[in-house]
């Protein structure tokens, strides 16, 4: 075996070299055995970059199984994995049909030859030189083939006890890092080089696969193959007059596309030019050609054919865009951007493409009005213009930042019904992450009535969530990721031109950069590995991506972009359409303040998660834990105490206000409900035992917990950990309750956002937070573009995930093989009360469930675990034996100090002292601010917006400054912030608002006579003053306002009930405002 093209093998891999070598002496011969012996040779290879990866082998992988996971760990890059594949998919024919040529035997040893290089240069020599492949001479005796054909089975066998010594190696030392061998693995695969041929056999496979009839050899314009009726022909070498194009598309007799294939490792991008010129130079004196609608351009530079591609063969991939997947662009508007994609458009869909003028339905839009039955706000409105005008100018990504609670999906559907109307898009993905949120967007679009009765689902076919049946008369389709990875990844995916609008619902969550992909054997192995799957499902669509977020980060913007349009909670706040929060109230106590601390020798009581008893043990050395720890490293009992009963002062267990506090674990959040339902009996001596309830992953059906939360009188106190952190629409919360630190400010301010909603019929004006923890103070400086965790624990419920989105039978084998090993490792630790729940939950014992679940074909596993969330949460949820001791403290602990905290951590009489000396220094500098000083009743609605948002920025709310002059002066006066500049300016001292408005309204009265329509509507209008601030044409005449709905605008009311006078009125009222005295 000196010689041959795999002779460099031998030095590493004398049975690699030895299978490779054989394959070569039959290809002429024999080409069925020679395919069959190199699908051998691949398998063979691809067990070796496991082994040497450290991957576990799994008994009875197959080929298909095993490439599926080392390219999901990035191990195998997609142009390997592409060769990998075609040769095991001829290995198979031949060997269950015994077809073969020597043509294709020598392709596909040529294909082996270039993969034993890109494994050579990934795990031995990064810079091995390479020449050219040597078709082999056969010249061995069928003897001799024989005895060959033997040793080869012999090192077969030699194979698989060298690799699972390779796997032992590896995993003894440490493994050899796997990132690294991404990195080796990917320059040695972006030195791939392909024949010409190899790359117009790979480019006709990806047309054929598309619905094209191609053959590079057979349907080329030199042979006499023309475009005919009825078919749909990729036609080799088609004459321009600035020279052949590689390929023209025809639909029937329409030349549709042109595409220019380059060979070898050549870029891809800069190739469109060239597909460019064949469009404008396409020869049209061809008998029966029908043009498509064009040309499209002006003179010499008009294109002849619309689409317009560029590839070099090679799979896509993000890192190198410009020299893989295929280019593409639509070159009837100059504004289309060329773009990657991984697969063809299909003859139908670029006729549907043809049918689309979206140059007119962009203008279409412009026109378009957005006064809709379902009452769209302004800055929604705003919003779906700012998506509308970014499609027009050729954006492909665009990012939507939106509060929660300001009613993004409503826009989407809004934006959604808009763009299909209009004729822009054709059919659109909505995706979500969860299936709940799925059903519910279901349910939103069939509920959602645009203009007149119809309701969106009844103008618009919507196909339901992760129904894969989707037909043309589909236009949305709803789908989690987990759903369309399946279609996406698995053995027949949906064609690129599926959609061509992509609206994501809650991007932020769970979605990471792309990273190196952790160790695990499958598919949501990790976040990272989620957000590879979720970027292959938005890449492999040639579609527009809107995506939607409250909390735009790092990761987010990565992915889209920045915002096209941004309305934050402090907007939304300004505008009235959630409600602020009062300044956080501390809840200091002295343990809070000082830590908890044993000196060296002191004796300190341990806990081990889910054991029956405690044990003590001396401390080593000096202990001392702050209060980021309590309750994680150290059950505090004394400070849980203490805050219970503050709390139970502060806030009422009968509501109808609702309060949510957040614990550190499960364990804690069942100390606190206790503790807290004993601070109300002695406070209120009767409670309801419902009223306080812990809603966690481990509560029994925590489900309908969340439902009597948010639907009934009781609860009326919600204690958890995570579960109700997002997803949940319960207007009445008022309070929130931090006993745990928060490490992500994403999840902080979705924490927060579950308080935000109004709740006008329990007369809720803002909410309170109090901090036990400090953690206002510590999330407050984190910066919102943070990366988020990449790597988070593997769980049973992620397991359960796993399960559900599985994409193949040895998906879910592995899986439920995986489940079976984690259960088994766990099982002896689990407490009784787990136990019972496990058993009440499954019917049968731990035992029984684990032998069933080993027996349990693959196919089966979903439906057995797709109920049973609730007991993975509780497998989760730290009810077992074992596991890292925690501190017990027995220490005493009371409140020393309920506080306020304003913006900067200071004092109210500091606050206050600071707006003072900011209004003094920027009189002349902020816009309006004179008008407050010298004529407020001159202000507009658009002023005095622009003047809150001014003050807003730099800290000093409306409701801030009413809660520290409070504090500081013991008057409640809720001024306005109108009323507050003009103290600090001296002017005069803080009043209410609204008793200074029924003051004025009072004199106004007085002053004349008037009608009782009159009186009635100038009762209204001092109604929105005291709302708004400031009452003026601008916002009566807004949509929603009374004066549009019962009169017609502000026009109509002054004429019709003030003989025209209504400016000067308005005008009397708010300077009456403002008078001396008033």
């Amino acid at each position: 075996m000196s010689e041959g093209n795999f002779s460099f093998l031998a030095l590493q891999e004398p049975q690699l070299a030895l299978v490779g070598g054989l394959a070569e002496k039959y290809w002429l011969d024999d080409a069925n055995t020679a395919l069959m012996k190199t699908r051998q040779f691949a398998e063979l290879l691809a067990q070796n970059v496991a082994a040497r990866t450290g991957l576990l082998l799994v008994p009875g992988e197959s080929q298909l199984a095993l490439l599926e996971r080392l390219t999901r760990e990035a191990v195998v890059p997609p142009e390997a994995a592409r060769l990998f594949h075609e040769i095991r998919k001829s290995g198979n024919r031949a060997n269950h049909t015994l077809e073969g040529d020597s043509a294709q035997a020598l392709s596909e040893l040529r294909s082996a030859w270039i993969l034993s290089l890109w494994y050579w240069r990934t795990f031995f020599e990064p810079d091995y030189p390479v020449g050219a492949f040597v078709p082999p001479e056969p010249s061995l005796t069928a003897a001799e083939l024989q005895r060959q054909l033997l040793d080869a089975e012999d090192a077969i066998r030699r194979q698989a006890e060298q690799v699972t010594q390779l796997l032992a190696e590896r995993q003894a030392s440490g493994l050899q890092h796997i990132e690294q061998v991404v990195i080796a693995a990917g320059l040695a695969a972006s030195r791939i080089e392909l024949t010409e041929s190899q790359t117009r056999e790979r480019i006709d496979e990806q047309l054929r696969t598309a619905g094209w009839e191609v053959d590079t050899v057979q349907l080329r314009y030199s042979k006499g193959t023309r475009p005919q009726k009825g078919r749909n022909l990729a036609i080799a070498e088609w004459p321009t007059s600035s020279g052949p194009a590689d390929y023209a598309l025809f639909m029937g007799t329409t030349p549709t596309a042109v595409v220019e294939a380059k060979r070898k490792n050549k870029a891809v991008v800069g190739s469109l030019e060239q597909s460019a010129r064949y469009s404008r130079t396409f020869r049209l004196d061809t008998p029966g050609l029908t043009l498509p609608y064009g040309p499209w351009g002006e003179g010499q530079n008009a294109y002849r054919v619309p689409f317009l591609y560029a590839t070099n063969g090679r799979a896509y991939l993000a890192q190198l865009q410009a020299e893989s997947g295929i280019w593409f662009r639509d070159a009837r508007r100059g504004v289309n951007p060329a773009h990657p994609l991984p697969g063809w458009h299909s003859p139908a869909e670029l006729s549907a493409m043809l049918e689309q003028d979206t140059e007119a339905a962009d203008s279409v839009l412009t026109t378009e009005p957005l006064d809709y039955t379902v009452g769209l706000r302004p800055y929604q409105k705003d919003a779906i213009k700012a998506v509308e005008q970014a499609v027009a100018v050729g954006k492909r990504e665009m990012l939507l930042a939106m509060a929660t609670g300001t009613g993004k999906t409503k826009t989407a559907i809004a934006l959604i019904y808009r763009l299909l109307k209009a004729g822009r898009f054709r059919r659109v993905l909505f995706l979500v992450d969860r299936e709940t949120l799925g059903e519910q967007a279901g349910n939103d679009f069939k509920t959602t009535r645009l203009e007149g009765t119809r309701t969106f689902a009844e103008t618009f076919n919507l196909t339901a969530i992760d129904d894969g049946s989707i037909d043309t008369a589909t236009s949305v389709h709803v789908a989690t990721v987990q759903g369309l990875v399946r279609r996406v990844l698995g053995d027949s995916p949906p064609s690129v031109g599926t959609y061509d609008l992509i609206v994501v619902d809650e991007a932020h969550r769970g979605y990471t950069l792309d990273k190196e992909l952790s160790e695990a054997e499958l598919g949501w192995r990790s976040e990272a590995d989620y957000v590879n799957k979720y970027r292959q499902v938005l890449e492999h669509f040639d579609a527009v991506k809107v995506a939607l977020t409250a909390t735009p980060a790092l990761h987010t913007t990565q992915i889209f972009g920045l915002p096209v349009f941004a309305y934050t909670y402090r907007e939304a706040v300004l505008d009235g359409y959630l409600i602020d929060h009062d300044p956080p109230i501390l809840i200091k106590t002295e343990l809070s303040e000082n830590g908890i601390h044993w000196k060296r020798g002191e004796e300190i009581a341990t806990y081990t998660p889910g054991a029956d008893v405690t044990e003590l043990y001396q401390a080593p050395d000096d202990i001392g834990l702050e209060v980021q720890d309590f309750n994680r490293k150290v059950i505090a009992q004394g400070f849980n105490r203490a805050v219970a009963a503050e709390l139970a002062q502060q806030l009422n267990p009968h509501g109808p206000e609702k309060t949510l506090i957040f614990c550190a674990t499960d364990r804690h959040a069942d100390e606190v409900v206790q503790l807290l339902k004993d601070a109300f009996r002695e406070v209120y001596g009767e409670l309801d035992d419902s009223a306080v309830v812990k809603i966690t992953g481990a509560s029994d059906r925590p489900l309908e917990l969340t439902r009597r939360y948010r639907n009934e009188l009781l609860p009326t106190v919600a204690v958890t950990v995570d579960l109700l952190t997002t997803g949940i629409d319960v207007p009445r919360i008022s309070n929130l309750v931090f006993l745990r630190r928060v490490g992500s400010r994403i999840l902080f301010e979705q924490m927060l956002g579950r308080a935000t909603r109004r709740c006008d019929e329990i007369g809720k004006t803002t909410f309170r937070i109090y901090d036990a923890v400090r953690a206002y103070e510590a999330i407050v400086d984190f910066s919102t573009m943070q990366p988020v965790v990449t790597q988070p624990k593997r769980s049973f419920s992620t397991l359960l995930g796993d399960i559900a989105s599985a994409p193949t039978r040895e998906a879910r084998a592995l899986l439920r093989d995986e489940l079976s090993a984690k259960l088994g490792r766990i099982k002896n630790r689990l407490t009784p009360a787990a136990l019972d729940t496990f058993e009440g939950e499954t019917g049968q014992t731990v035992e029984a469930y684990l032998a069933g679940l080993r027996q349990l074909e693959p196919d089966a596993l979903p439906a057995l675990v797709a109920k049973q969330q609730t007991v993975m949460e509780i497998l989760d949820g730290g009810r077992m034996r074992g596991g890292q001791p925690i501190f017990i403290s027995d220490h005493e602990d009371r409140v020393t100090a309920v506080v306020q905290e304003y913006p900067g951590g200071v004092r109210a009489e500091d606050y206050l002292s600071g707006f003072t000396r900011y209004v003094q220094d920027n009189r002349d500098r902020v816009p309006a601010l004179l008008t407050v000083l010298t004529k407020p009743g001159s202000l507009t609605r658009s002023s005095l917006h622009e003047l809150r948002r001014a003050f807003d920025h730099e800290g000093f709310s409306e409701i801030s400054l009413q809660r520290a002059f409070a504090s500081v002066k013991q008057v409640d006066a809720a001024a306005s912030i109108i009323g507050f500049i003009r103290a600090a300016a001296g002017n005069e001292a803080p009043q209410p608002f609204d008793a200074r408005v029924d003051a004025a309204l009072a004199r106004l009265l007085g002053s004349r006579s008037w009608t009782q329509p009159q009186q009635q509507w100038l009762k209204k209008l001092a109604g929105q003053l005291k709302a708004n601030g400031v009452v003026d044409q601008e916002s009566l005449d807004q949509p929603s306002n009374p004066v549009v709905l019962q009169m017609g605008g502000f026009e109509r009311l002054s004429k019709v009930i003030f003989g025209g006078e209504l400016p000067l009125i308005l005008t009397q009222l708010q300077e009456g405002v403002w008078e001396r005295g008033a």
